[in-house]
């Protein structure tokens, strides 16, 4: 069994910055795709970003984002440690949500605990 461990969350003003990381601990099966939801209060679970690991390189990989973060949010990859990164910059009160990652598999998904991210006005 694996589990995903997010870091990174807290309380910051509008316009900073925060990075968020994902470490797969145990032994994934070939890993497909990680990414992050996430989910404000009163709101359903929208997609934040992904990124596949069909290259061997840390550079490559397609990736996506979601509309709202588009041009403001950068994932990226460590494949030797099956970790994800999501630096968020300029961010905007409405991104304040519980940031959750996730990893596909052969097996499946599985999902992080969530990471609490509050931008303050």
């Amino acid at each position: 069994q694996i589990h995903l461990i997010e870091s990174g969350g807290g309380m910051v003003q509008a316009g900073e910055s925060l990075r968020l990381t994902c470490a797969i601990s145990g032994r994934p099966s070939t890993l497909v795709t990680m990414g992050w939801f996430r989910q404000a209060p009163g709101k359903e679970r929208e997609v934040v970003a992904w990124i596949n690991f069909d290259s061997p390189y840390s550079s490559g990989g397609a990736r996506g984002y979601g509309d709202s973060v588009k041009g403001r949010f950068t994932i990226s990859r460590e494949n030797a440690e099956n970790t994800i990164d999501l630096e968020m910059s300029s961010l905007k009160p409405e991104d304040t949500a519980v940031y959750y990652c996730y990893s596909d598999t052969q097996n499946g998904r599985d999902w992080g605990q969530g990471t609490q991210v509050t931008v303050s006005s």
